[in-house]
């Protein structure tokens, strides 16, 4: 993690995107230091959502390529995991991309609404807004806990 923080922007894109993937890695606290330590937060925000965003939609095409034995070795998601989405995909379609900034349910979202191949375009979009959504919130905990200092 320290490493990302001395990369600066960068490393916030590349732990943001690897965040959204099937890397256990939480962007939020190199997020929190630059913006903490006099990075601009405009950049900050617009980095960390973007390689978020990006990293989820990774995940969205690897669904879509409908490997399955590539999914169960990189995500360890079953296949009935996803099957198990369906009914939920179908019920709220490409507005559960929203929901992908949530930590342990985020990725078989993005990968099921991929396998089912949920329009793109709603999905990347609902996929934004719910990841501005995290890092909205995030920032503002960030500078809440900074106030208490």
């Amino acid at each position: 993690m320290e490493s990302f923080v001395e990369w600066g922007y960068l490393g916030l894109f590349i732990a943001s995107f690897l965040g959204a993937t099937i890397i256990p890695l939480s962007s939020e606290f190199v997020f929190s230091f630059l913006i903490i330590n006099g990075y601009d937060f405009g950049i900050s925000f617009l980095v960390a959502t973007t390689g978020n965003w990006l990293g989820g939609l990774s995940s969205y095409y690897l669904g879509r390529l409908g490997n399955w034995s590539l999914i169960e070795k990189y995500f360890r998601i079953k296949k009935n995991k996803i099957n198990q989405l369906k009914k939920r995909i179908d019920k709220w379609g490409s507005t559960l991309a929203f929901l992908c900034w949530l930590p342990i349910v985020g990725d078989p979202i993005a990968v099921g609404l991929g396998f089912f191949r949920v329009n793109y375009i709603l999905v990347a979009t609902w996929m934004l807004l719910g990841k501005i959504f995290r890092y909205a919130v995030w920032a503002a905990i960030t500078y809440w806990g900074v106030s208490l200092i």
